[in-house]
């Protein structure tokens, strides 16, 4: 199975379609460029590597559990779900920076595995299991790259 970030095959699978990526990718929906999805993409990364704490809120106090089981089903993601308005990227971003970011991100996340994850509840779906934050990680960018024919 190579639809986990923790294991070798897994990551350079998800790496190699990462360095597919080119600045004149096309988005096939959405409204972020390939730079800007770059970017985008870093933030949960953060958020799961304990390096951008953010709080809990409301809506996903109310509704987070049954999100997650949402997300964490196996069909894929559709086109045009909803974006925590700390994760949306609206200026300008350079294409270079934000894919080597991006990439150093996966990196330390698979290559940590999880003793790297935070110990803080995720700020909409509360507190997930390791296999949890792994699957939200690998699904959101299996998204991303499918969402630019990577």
């Amino acid at each position: 199975m190579t639809d986990t970030l923790f294991s070798s095959a897994g990551l350079d699978s998800l790496l190699g379609r990462l360095d597919a990526l080119r600045p004149d990718s096309r988005r096939q929906w959405g409204k972020m460029d390939v730079a800007q999805m770059l970017a985008h993409c870093q933030q949960p990364l953060r958020v799961a590597l304990g390096e951008l704490a953010l709080k809990r809120m409301l809506v996903g106090i109310l509704f987070g559990r049954l999100a997650k089981k949402k997300l964490l089903a196996p069909a894929p993601w559709k086109p045009g779900m909803p974006t925590a308005p700390q994760f949306k990227i609206t200026d300008a971003r350079e294409f270079a920076k934000e894919k080597a970011a991006l990439r150093a991100l996966v990196e330390r996340f698979g290559k940590g595995g999880p003793g790297a994850l935070t110990k803080q509840p995720h700020p909409f779906f509360g507190p997930l299991t390791v296999a949890e934050w792994q699957a939200l990680q690998w699904r959101h960018l299996d998204h991303h790259l499918r969402q630019f024919g990577c």
